[in-house]
């Protein structure tokens, strides 16, 4: 055999050695502790759930953990060896978050976080690509509870698509997007989904809208009784129901002939624009601000019940006051409603207005969505609507990047039900405190301690080679804290080289001034010393939600996809 021939033999079976992992010392001093002569039985594996893991767990939690391991060769009779211990901490019954809804459901809206969609129909850019029920089914499944749709005129004017207005977007059809949200509406989630319409339709197609949307949602529609709403009601209270949100058309009806005509000659020039492939900001036109492109409305009878008819549909009235920012913010104790802000209009009314912004969304809806230059669909930092009070923070849910991932960790709260109880210090409305001012520099109120141990899985979902044609991946772990700006760091172990089943054993700590919305992001990576380092997996999750611990950590792929057997074993204390 020569030389060369001998060489690559050598590096197929590095490729191919996968070295067991062994449980780390940590686990092992805590099996000799709960254990006796090598073995742990139920009730002793029951106080170590009691005293390390689970402060409520039962004696039927400690059954359940016996129960998953008896199919496993390491599993007796008496109880738990070392080794099956080990599993039981590194598996599925482990996670390190809680899987049901906790959270009180019974407060107002405003009180929640809503896992909200941005132009949820487009499949890809918000210029070209094709406008779908795919992305719509797809978050509604992820747990996604609010879904916007962006209604035009089809092109013989008879009938509504959904699309982006002024692009090149293909369109879909209206019913077939509704029909698809009926459909999945609640596969995820029970509690309540709302469609926000960017509306520029006339009077005759509104009224179209309203008997399409009855005959399609029937009894599932929430429709107040009278006009606008003085509160809002809980998401308890609206469960497995549909909520229509957008500006009442009579508004429409009261715009100035002048007004309507600056209007549409400013959509005409966007349109002429989009055509020409310039760059454009084509969403910073604020929802509640587009108007019809087409004639002038009447004021007949015909033209006053088609808009009785799709006002009566309104459930969270959508309208920015005229003026600047104060009377945007102007808070009306008779009624509750929701004002839309672009990411900028939001960092620049942050500035001065900090505190009222949190004001009014403690009765009213915030709902923040993307600047019009973010065309490729990617996304923005979702904290600082979160810590603002905004209730809507909308997210490209079809986008991509770190952002996204960001918004994916913070639904994970709650069950993944689609709605995260806002923190109490957001929603104080004791005139003898002060009201939250999320540009204050804040002291240190709890310290999370994160344990980085090791990392399996990598040898079964990706390809041998993927990462290195003739060795085994050199694997580090990047560990930090999305949240206020105070908060925010990002840390990394030491790369472990040459290892499918990695073992890092780092601790990080983490001084955290709001841990309410902080939010654990965690990464993997493959160094490479020539090129980019390479992605191995990656998670977010709520640090209020982390249970103490040793706990199994899995991880997703850049899109937010759950790999079947990549996965972290990581302890999380709080200091």
């Amino acid at each position: 055999m020569s030389r060369q021939s001998f060489k690559v033999c050598f590096c197929f079976k590095r490729i191919f050695k996968i070295k067991g992992a062994e449980p780390p010392d940590d686990i092992k001093r805590l099996f000799e502790q709960y254990s006796e002569n090598g073995t742990m039985t139920l009730e002793q594996l029951h106080t170590f759930l009691l005293n390390f893991q689970e402060e409520k767990a039962t004696k039927e939690d400690a059954q359940a953990i016996f129960n998953s391991l008896k199919h496993l060769n390491i599993f007796q009779r008496k109880g738990l060896h070392l080794e099956a211990f080990f599993r039981y901490l590194f598996g599925d019954l482990n996670p390190p978050i809680p899987s049901k809804v906790h959270h009180d459901m019974k407060a107002p809206l405003a009180h929640y976080f809503l896992y909200t969609g941005h132009n949820s129909y487009l499949t890809g850019n918000q210029l070209s690509s094709y406008c779908s029920v795919d992305p719509i089914i797809k978050a509604l499944r992820k747990g996604v509870r609010v879904i916007e749709l962006d209604l035009w005129p089809n092109a013989t004017k008879d009938n509504v698509d959904v699309c982006h207005g002024g692009t090149l977007t293909t369109p879909v059809e209206l019913i077939k997007c509704l029909r698809a949200i009926k459909d999945h509406a609640f596969s995820a989630s029970e509690f309540p989904v709302v469609i926000t319409f960017e509306d520029h339709l006339t009077s005759n197609l509104q009224a179209k809208v309203a008997k399409m949307v009855t005959r399609i949602f029937g009894n599932m529609l929430f429709c107040p009784e009278s006009g606008y709403l003085k509160e809002f009601p809980s998401p308890e209270s609206l469960k497995k129901k549909i909520i229509i949100s957008t500006k009442p058309p009579k508004e429409y009806l009261e715009m100035s002939m002048g007004e309507k005509e600056n209007s549409m000659k400013k959509k005409d020039l966007a349109h002429k624009e989009s055509r020409g492939k310039e760059k454009m900001d084509v969403n910073n036109v604020p929802d509640d601000q587009n108007e019809p492109d087409e004639e002038e409305y009447g004021q007949d009878e015909d033209v006053q019940n088609a808009v009785s008819e799709y006002k009566n549909l309104i459930a969270i009235h959508a309208g920015k006051l005229k003026g600047g920012i104060e009377n945007w913010l102007r808070i009306d104790p008779d009624k509750v409603r929701r004002l839309s802000l672009s990411e900028e209009e939001l960092e620049d009314a942050a500035k001065t207005h900090g505190t009222d912004i949190v004001k009014f969304t403690q009765r009213n809806l915030l709902r923040v969505y993307p600047k019009g230059l973010r065309v490729d669909s990617s996304n923005y930092n979702p904290l600082v609507g979160w810590m603002h009070g905004a209730q809507m923070v909308a997210f490209n849910m079809q986008g991509y990047g770190r952002h996204l991932w960001t918004m994916h960790g913070m639904f994970r709260a709650n069950g993944g039900c689609g709605y995260v109880k806002k923190p109490d210090f957001l929603l104080n409305t004791d005139p003898n405190k002060e009201v939250f001012n999320p540009s204050a520099v804040l002291e240190v109120k709890k310290i999370l301690k994160v344990k980085v141990y090791m990392g399996e899985g990598w040898h079964l979902d990706f390809h041998h080679t993927h990462f290195d044609q003739f060795s085994p991946p050199d694997f580090f772990v990047k560990v930090g804290i999305a949240g206020v700006p105070g908060d925010v760091v990002m840390k990394k172990t030491k790369k472990k080289e040459d290892d499918w089943t990695p073992v890092w054993d780092e601790v990080f700590i983490f001084p955290l001034s709001v841990p309410e919305l902080a939010l654990l992001r965690i990464e993997v990576h493959e160094y490479d010393v020539s090129e980019k380092d390479d992605f191995a997996g990656q998670t977010c999750l709520p640090v209020s939600e982390l249970k103490p611990g040793i706990r199994a950590v899995p991880l997703f792929d850049r899109k937010g996809e759950k790999f079947n057997s990549v996965r972290l074993l990581m302890r999380f204390e709080f200091v």
